[in-house]
């Protein structure tokens, strides 16, 4: 899944595609370079304080002008967002997966829309604040029960869900650390899992590094969420992504 951020404020990349030829054209390069899916998101929700809250009609405007060029384009794309009034939009716009990360439990009505149009959907593990005391595998846990449960009263089948531990989503770096290596937990639930850690704060706290230098640090840790279950990852670089986990996939099949 490539990244595709239309924000003035995202903390890697933000203001880089507001232009709506610079979206398309780095749409297009991802595709190029390996995405199944290109992930178009409209605010940012970056991990961590700082970012601006966008209305919806401000979201609907910095997607209008390039989200059905990118449609176009002929690969599946996801809607970020955690609003369902531009979740319906995007969906009629030609919008293949709703990726929320709030896991249906912030806009009372984003699971009635994922139902009707009966879309997948990306249910994210997040919190309001981190809070180091936690166990935040339990959390985890707790959480995706009441989305699931969300889930279930709104008719969205079982076989439409992905989770997702939200990496770096109110969690302090050693707790996006934890997440990750203790992932394959989340298989108990029996659904797919997507594993978004591209560029996160977490690889600061091992290896001191602005975002675009933490190329190396995203790598490993998909590579390591692919080995503990992970069957999608969510990144800024698809070619390396693409290259590493192709190699990785070769090694483990050599005879």
């Amino acid at each position: 899944m490539g990244v595709l951020n239309v924000t003035l404020d995202s903390f890697s990349d933000g203001g880089h595609f507001l232009d709506p030829a610079q979206a398309l054209g780095h749409a297009q390069s991802m595709i190029a370079e390996g995405a199944d899916i290109i992930d178009i998101g409209a605010e940012s929700s970056r991990p961590y304080s700082g970012a601006v809250p966008v209305s919806a009609e401000d979201e609907l405007a910095r997607l209008a002008p390039v989200f059905s060029k990118v449609v176009g384009l002929g690969v599946p794309v996801s809607i970020d967002t955690m609003k369902a009034e531009v979740a319906d939009w995007a969906i009629q716009a030609g919008a293949a997966m709703v990726n929320d990360v709030w896991g249906l439990q912030r806009d009372p009505v984003m699971a009635e829309v994922v139902a009707r149009h009966q879309v997948p959907v990306v249910i994210m593990h997040n919190r309001d604040a981190a809070d180091p005391a936690i166990d935040i595998m339990a959390d985890m846990d707790a959480f995706f029960c009441r989305s699931l449960d969300i889930a279930a009263r709104a008719g969205i089948g079982r076989h439409r869900i992905v989770l997702d531990p939200g990496i770096g989503f109110g969690k302090t770096p050693e707790q996006s650390i934890a997440a990750l290596a203790h992932l394959g937990r989340l298989k108990s639930f029996g659904l797919p899992l997507l594993v978004g850690a591209s560029r996160k704060r977490f690889i600061n706290s091992v290896v001191p590094s602005e975002p675009h230098e933490r190329l190396g640090g995203s790598l490993a840790a998909h590579l390591l969420a692919v080995e503990n279950g992970a069957a999608m990852v969510r990144v800024h670089d698809v070619a390396p992504t693409v290259q590493a986990l192709r190699v990785a996939d070769a090694i483990r099949r050599a005879p």
